[in-house]
C-alpha cells in the first residue's frame, strides 16, 4: 500500500497544455528532459541530425548493385521465356508428327484393303493375262559338277613382262 502514500506516479503537470506550451515552443529551442535534467538542443544542430547525409560512393554502389539484380532478373525472365517459346513449338512438331502418322497408318490400311494378293492375282490374270508358272516352265541349273577356275593369260607378253614375273614369283 505504499503507492497509495507516495503520488511521485501521477505527477500531472507533465500532460498539462500550458506547461507543454511553455517547454517546447516553435520559436524557441526544442528542450529534451534526461533524467531530471534539462538538454538544450539548438535548433541548427537538431536540422543536421535530421537532414540525411549522401555518401556519393555509397549512392554509386547501391546503384551498380540494383542494375546487376534488374539485369539477373531481366536475364532469368528472357530465358523463360525463350524455354516456353520452344516448348511450345516442339509440343506443336510433337501433335503435328502424331496426326501424320495417324493420317499414314489410315492411309496404309486403305492401301493393304485395296490389294490383297488375292485382289492382285485376279487383277494379273484377268486383265494382264498372266498366269502362274508351271513346272514345264521352269529350267533347273545343276551345281554339282563342281567348281572350275580358268587363268586366262595374255598371249602378247614381251619378253621384259615374263622376267618381271619370273623375279615376283621369286619373292613370292
Amino acid at each position: 500500500m505504499t503507492f497509495l502514500k507516495d503520488n511521485n506516479a501521477y505527477d500531472i503537470s507533465f500532460f498539462d497544455m500550458d506547461s507543454t506550451a511553455r517547454d517546447f515552443s516553435y520559436n524557441r529551442e526544442p528542450v529534451r528532459k534526461k533524467k531530471g535534467k534539462v538538454v538544450k538542443i539548438p535548433h541548427k544542430k537538431i536540422e543536421q541530425i535530421r537532414r540525411r547525409k549522401h555518401n556519393p560512393l555509397r549512392l554509386a554502389v547501391g546503384f551498380a548493385l540494383s542494375a546487376i539484380v534488374v539485369a539477373v532478373v531481366a536475364a532469368i525472365i528472357y530465358g523463360q521465356v525463350q524455354l516456353t517459346e520452344l516448348n511450345q513449338s516442339i509440343a506443336n512438331a510433337q501433335e503435328k508428327l502424331e496426326n501424320r502418322q495417324s493420317e499414314y497408318t489410315q492411309m496404309q490400311m486403305k492401301v493393304d484393303s485395296k490389294y490383297t494378293t488375292a485382289i492382285v492375282e485376279e487383277y494379273a490374270q484377268d486383265k494382264l493375262g498372266m498366269y502362274k508358272a508351271s513346272n514345264s516352265q521352269k529350267e533347273f541349273v545343276d551345281l554339282s559338277s563342281g567348281d572350275k577356275a580358268e587363268v586366262v593369260s595374255d598371249a602378247d607378253k614381251s619378253i621384259f613382262d615374263t622376267i618381271a614375273d619370273a623375279i615376283s614369283s621369286l619373292w613370292s
